[in-house]
């Protein structure tokens, strides 16, 4: 079995390392745990059930941990800034006309309304709230 258990680890390992999606780390871990259980002497079903308990113990309580801080670097894409922004309607929306055009950062997009009732009339200004392929899902600006 320590063979069993030690090719395990390396292709988690190997997993992790090629998706780097934090998942099979800790699969790794409890195959590590059960590669030393096998040491001393306990049977075939003490060490799937330490593998078990060690990997969902480890994925529950530090995965969540390890995705908030590694790679905390990361900087949002551009559909992701655009959330929230302010657009000037270029052409006017109509969901059901399938029309809209909006301007953000010096480009035009396509525009759809967030409600399919609402229209939004050109020049009107709309908030983004959603990015959906190529088009803005925007909602009309309240003006104060």
């Amino acid at each position: 079995m320590r063979i069993v258990w030690l090719a395990l680890f390396v292709v988690l390992m190997i997993i992790e390392i090629a998706t780097v999606g934090l998942t099979t780390i800790w699969f790794a871990a409890g195959s590590a745990a059960a590669f030393g259980l096998t040491f001393t002497g306990l049977s075939v079903g003490w060490q799937i059930g330490g593998f078990l308990v060690i990997s969902i113990v480890l994925l529950v309580f530090t995965r969540p941990w390890a995705l908030k801080y590694v790679n905390k670097k990361t900087e949002k894409t551009n559909y992701e800034s655009a959330i929230g922004q302010t657009v000037r309607v270029t052409a006017r929306i109509s969901n059901a006309g399938q029309t809209g055009k909006v301007m953000l950062g010096g480009q035009e997009w396509t525009a759809r309304s967030a409600d399919n009732q609402k229209e939004i009339e050109e020049g009107k200004n709309a908030v983004v709230e959603a990015v959906e392929g190529v088009k803005l899902i925007v909602r009309e600006k309240e003006e104060k």
